[in-house]
C-alpha cells in the first residue's frame, strides 16, 4: 500500500481564511481589531523570521499586530512589566512570548505571568491545568493543530489507540490530553519507554515530536496507521549543498509505503502552528470583548 501525505499548507490556509472572516465580524461587533502583541527578546535570526512571519500573517488575517523587541540584556522586572502593561491593555487579546529567552531570564515565571484570558500559546499554568480537567481555555498551537490534522482525514477519533512520542510541554503533554479528550486510548513514550518501535506498532495514530531525525521507521507503524510528524531537524549538508535538507522525526518514505496517511516536511505541521496561533488569538477576542463565538465554528 502507499499512503496519503496530509497537506498541513492547505488546511492552514483554510483555517487562516476562516480567522479572517471571524476577525472581521469581531471588528464589526466590538469596534476594533482583535489584537496579538509578540515579545521579542534578543536577536536570535531564527526568533526573529518566526516574529516577522507572525506578525505578517496577523495583518494579513485582519488583526491589530503589536511587536516589542526588547535587547539581549532586558532584565526580567523589565520583561515583566511589559507583560502587565500587555495583559491590562483593551486593544491587546493574546500575548505572545517567543521562546527560548536568553538565559538569565526565568523563562517559566514570564510565562505564568500573562493573562490565562490572553495566553495563545497555551503555556501557563492555569491553561494547562484547564486542559488536564477538560475546561473550556486555550491550548498549544502545535497540538490542536495536529488533532485538527487528524480530525480533517479520521474524523471520530473514538476508541482509536494512539502513541505519542514525547512529553514535553510543548507538544506531548498537551498532545496527550487532547487525544485522552477525543476518547482515545493514549499512550505516552519517551527516551525512557522500553520497546519503543513495539509500543508504536500498536498504534492506529503516531504523533511524533522528539526532535531526533528520522527516528521512527517504516517498520514501526502499524498498516494504516495514521502519522502525524511533528519534528523538524536539518541533516548535515551533503558534498556541493549549502545546508542539509530538512527531516521530522520518522523516516516519511518508509511511512508512507505502510502508512494510512502521513504529514510530510516541511508542509505538514508546521504550517498549522502559525494558523492556530491566528486561531487562537481571534478566539481570545471574543471571549475578552464578550462577542458570541460560535461553538465548534474555529
Amino acid at each position: 500500500m502507499s499512503g496519503a501525505v496530509i497537506d498541513g499548507k492547505a488546511f492552514a490556509a483554510g483555517l487562516r481564511a476562516r480567522v479572517a472572516d471571524f476577525a472581521a465580524t469581531f471588528e464589526q461587533a466590538a469596534g476594533r481589531k482583535a489584537g496579538l502583541a509578540v515579545v521579542l527578546v534578543g536577536d536570535d535570526p531564527a526568533s526573529q523570521v518566526y516574529v516577522a512571519s507572525k506578525a505578517k500573517q496577523t495583518a494579513l488575517c485582519g488583526m491589530a499586530s503589536f511587536e516589542h523587541r526588547l535587547p539581549e540584556d532586558t532584565a526580567q522586572d523589565a520583561l515583566l512589566a511589559l507583560i502587565d502593561r500587555l495583559n491590562g491593555d483593551p486593544a491587546v487579546d493574546g500575548i505572545l512570548v517567543q521562546l527560548p529567552l536568553p538565559r538569565h531570564l526565568d523563562e517559566q515565571a514570564v510565562v505564568a505571568r500573562i493573562s490565562p484570558a490572553k495566553d495563545v500559546d497555551g503555556l501557563t499554568p492555569i491553561s494547562t491545568g484547564r486542559l488536564a480537567l477538560g475546561l473550556p481555555g486555550l491550548v498549544p498551537c502545535t497540538p490542536l493543530g495536529s488533532l485538527m490534522l487528524l480530525k480533517d482525514r479520521l474524523g471520530d477519533l473514538s476508541g482509536l489507540d494512539a502513541v505519542v512520542i514525547g512529553r514535553s510541554i510543548l507538544v506531548g503533554k498537551p498532545m496527550a490530553q487532547l487525544l485522552l479528550a477525543e476518547n482515545c486510548t493514549v499512550t505516552v513514550a519517551h527516551s525512557r519507554t522500553k520497546n519503543l518501535p513495539d509500543a508504536v506498532r500498536r498504534a492506529d495514530i503516531v504523533v511524533a515530536a522528539v526532535g531526533r531525525p528520522e527516528m521512527v521507521r517504516g517498520d514501526w507503524i502499524k498498516p494504516g496507521a495514521t502519522v502525524i510528524d511533528v519534528g523538524i531537524n536539518r541533516l548535515p549538508p551533503e558534498e556541493g549543498q549549502a545546508k542539509g535538507r530538512l527531516v521530522g522525526d520518522v523516516a516519511y518514505a518508509e511511512a508512507l509505503e505502510v502508512a494510512r496517511a502521513v504529514t510530510p516536511v516541511p508542509g505538514g505541521v508546521g504550517p498549522m502552528t502559525i494558523a492556530v496561533l491566528l486561531r487562537n488569538a481571534v478566539v481570545a477576542a471574543h471571549r475578552n470583548a464578550g462577542v458570541a463565538l460560535a461553538d465548534g465554528a474555529l
